[in-house]
């Protein structure tokens, strides 16, 4: 496989190993990924790996992510299809990006990585790191849920951070002067693990796109795979029209929300309330223009939904016999609201991005 060409978001070429620009500090993009191509679809692998001709990585190191279930699920406002992402290896929808990023990082040779996380992108490059004999430190909130500290332990060093859920992260970019920083928000190759799940979708549906798709934004690294993924479909000549794209944020912390109410471009920095959903606390999107950008040129909107809810839809999905943490349960809180943008036949699809064993009591 050629190596890829990373490139900033201003054109800037960038090293393999870097996690931002170092001219001008903008994201980094993959310059030029594989068309997506149906006949390259390896038809006998259960796993995300059925697209790697897609991927701008080779497979040395899998867990089996990827190819989870979409099921139909009977919600107050109509039926959902629900994307089962809490079944990848680690409990949640990171596996996807990790593997691309590790598998990244194994063909570079890279023996440390350092990187800061609410819990699941912890954890996933956690056990990831540890199956590719890659020495990870993860920076983590203090007051992260304690059972998802519990599995960072059990892969790699946990370092615990007092303060809002960016103190551990300017820890991290601290750390990472030194060694390499295997970033769930920055990495273009964790984006490009996501696109997978969008194209799984396709190929569940019978080989067409939802009319929409509902998704909890943090960084919203799901969020624009989900987007990118069915627009290679779309150039491909696969899909005649592009769904609907919801964000769907907690009240407490909705950079995106009032970027989108306000019409700017770029997403305001916002306060770090707490919130029942802790895995997209983040007051500072990296790509938060793109996702503002993907949002509008869908047709869909940015939504915010409160703590009472959030509990509410944690209440309705676990009497679906569908036990996820409250992060997931902000796609469901928004359902009412998108179906009556959407209407009552449209298909809709919501991933579950996280399993609720992580948030149990111990």
């Amino acid at each position: 496989m050629i190596e890829p060409q990373l490139v900033c978001l201003n054109g800037h070429a960038a090293g393999a190993l870097d996690w931002r620009c170092g001219q001008c500090g903008a994201p980094i993009e993959i310059a030029h990924l594989p068309p997506f191509d149906a006949h390259a679809i390896r038809n006998g692998d259960w796993s995300l790996w059925r697209y790697g001709a897609m991927l701008p990585v080779e497979p040395r190191l899998t867990l089996g992510e990827g190819m989870t279930a979409l099921t139909p699920v009977p919600m107050p406002d109509g039926e959902v299809y629900a994307k089962l992402e809490y079944l990848n290896p680690t409990g949640s929808y990171k596996d996807r990006g990790t593997v691309v990023l590790i598998n990244h990082l194994i063909a570079h040779k890279v023996g440390e990585v350092v990187e800061d996380s609410s819990g699941n992108a912890g954890a996933s490059l956690a056990a990831y790191a540890a199956a590719a004999r890659i020495h990870a430190r993860i920076f983590a909130p203090a007051l992260a849920p304690a059972a998802k500290k519990r599995l960072i332990k059990q892969f790699a060093d946990l370092v615990e951070v007092d303060g809002a859920r960016s103190a551990p992260t300017a820890a991290c970019h601290q750390a990472a002067q030194h060694t390499v920083y295997a970033s769930h928000a920055w990495s273009p190759f964790f984006i490009a693990g996501q696109m997978t799940a969008a194209w799984e979708v396709w190929e569940q549906l019978g080989r067409r796109a939802p009319d929409a798709l509902v998704c909890p934004v943090g960084h919203g690294g799901l969020f624009l795979g989900f987007a990118r993924g069915f627009q290679m479909l779309h150039e491909a000549g696969l899909i005649d029209r592009l769904p609907k794209l919801y964000a769907v944020q907690a009240a407490a912390c909705d950079p995106i929300v009032r970027g989108w109410e306000s019409g700017a471009d770029t997403p305001p920095v916002t306060e770090e309330n707490l919130t029942l959903a802790d895995g997209i606390v983040v007051n500072e999107p990296v790509r938060g223009v793109e996702v503002l950008r993907v949002i509008r040129d869908s047709g869909g909107m940015a939504l915010r939904v409160s703590e009472d809810a959030i509990r509410e839809a944690l209440r309705t999905l676990i009497g679906r016999g569908l036990l996820v943490e409250p992060t997931s349960a902000t796609a469901a809180a928004a359902l009412h609201t998108v179906r009556e943008q959407v209407g009552a036949g449209a298909l809709i699809v919501m991933p579950l991005t996280g399993t609720g064993l992580k948030t149990l009591a111990s």
